[in-house]
């Protein structure tokens, strides 16, 4: 697989990444199974996927735990990013900043990751209590105490924390001009695909010019975009899609035209290019700094991702994609 590189320490990664939260977290539990993701791991491992993407609320804990047993044997193989900030109650989600938290939260990420260095270690929020500053000076602290390679920002929450009227990462460029000038950010997770391309706007723009790589989170729009989900077919109350505006019967029916048109344009590459692999090609020709990290628990959906990195697109399906229907529905 073609590899890409994070930030000025230029870390290398392959071009598409997994994403291990559906693992364990946010999607329907009774289809999450250990020893089936735990195959998807290695799977991904096998063809050059070697970002794992994973945070300690993902479960909680269960998710870095799951990909430790991966880590246990193929540590080399893999590149880890994990996150800290966010504390999971029985109802809310709250997040925690605070210098001495984030140091205990480390340590026991690298206990259940079964590794001795984390190599991207993310705010996955600040904390309104604390000074951002205060929180990323704590993580360039285990920096410097080898204990992490590097830091970045994620930004997938960016839509809850929007003034009306602001654009959609304003306030992520903000808190990401607060900690540059404490210690580098490598690299920033925000979401990216086909049918959110915000990020295109400014954010990606403000990466790119500063060598900071960026991860594009659900770029396969939480599973739409590969045309598998059907209008009306529901979720399990614990799926996050159940309660999600754009993921209505309603909706789902109205955004069909943009997977129609990713079908189009894959029937253009071979009969067995699918509309995900379109998606996440598009999202991998917007830069070079930019790696999708898709996220599934089962191998089949693993190999079919790894393969996009392949799919080169040409300008005319590129022109295609960008004419596609804007998305109906909210998505925040």
């Amino acid at each position: 697989m073609e590899r890409r590189t994070i930030g000025a320490a230029a870390l290398a990664v392959g071009a598409v990444g997994l994403g291990c939260m559906p693992m364990s977290w946010a999607y329907s539990a009774s289809r999450q199974r250990g020893d089936e993701s735990l195959r998807a791991v290695h799977r991904a491992l096998d063809l050059g996927s070697s970002l794992l993407d994973t945070a300690d609320m993902y479960g909680p804990f269960t998710n870095e735990l799951l990909v430790g047993r991966a880590l246990k044997e193929r540590r080399p193989d893999a590149f880890v990013s994990t996150k800290v900030g966010l504390l999971v109650g029985d109802q809310h989600i709250v997040a925690n900043g605070r210098p001495g938290y984030v140091k205990r939260a480390c340590d026991a990420s690298l206990r259940r990751l079964q590794t001795d260095v984390i190599d991207l270690y993310q705010l996955h929020r600040a904390d309104p209590e604390v000074p951002v500053e205060e929180t990323w000076g704590a993580m360039a602290e285990l920096v410097r105490a080898g204990k992490v390679r590097a830091l970045g920002l994620c930004a997938v929450g960016a839509r809850a924390g929007r003034r009306s009227g602001a654009r959609l990462h304003d306030a992520t460029i903000r808190q990401l001009e607060r900690v540059q000038q404490v210690f580098p950010v490598s690299a920033v997770e925000a979401e990216l695909s086909v049918w959110s391309p915000e990020a295109l706007e400014t954010l990606l723009p403000w990466c790119e010019t500063r060598g900071i790589g960026f991860l594009a989170a659900m770029p396969l729009g939480n599973g739409f975009l590969t045309g598998r989900l059907r209008p009306g077919a529901g979720f399990e109350a614990d799926d996050l899609r159940a309660r999600h505006p754009r993921f209505t019967a309603e909706m789902m029916a109205a955004n069909q035209p943009i997977v129609a048109g990713l079908r189009r344009v894959a029937r253009r590459h071979g009969e067995h290019v699918t509309a995900a692999q379109v998606a996440l090609a598009w999202v991998l020709a917007q830069g070079r700094h930019v790696v999708p990290v898709p996220g599934t628990k089962q191998e089949r959906w693993v190999t079919e991702n790894a393969a996009a990195s392949a799919l080169r697109l040409t300008t005319e399906d590129l022109r295609e994609v960008a004419e596609l229907p804007p998305a109906q529905g909210s998505w925040d």
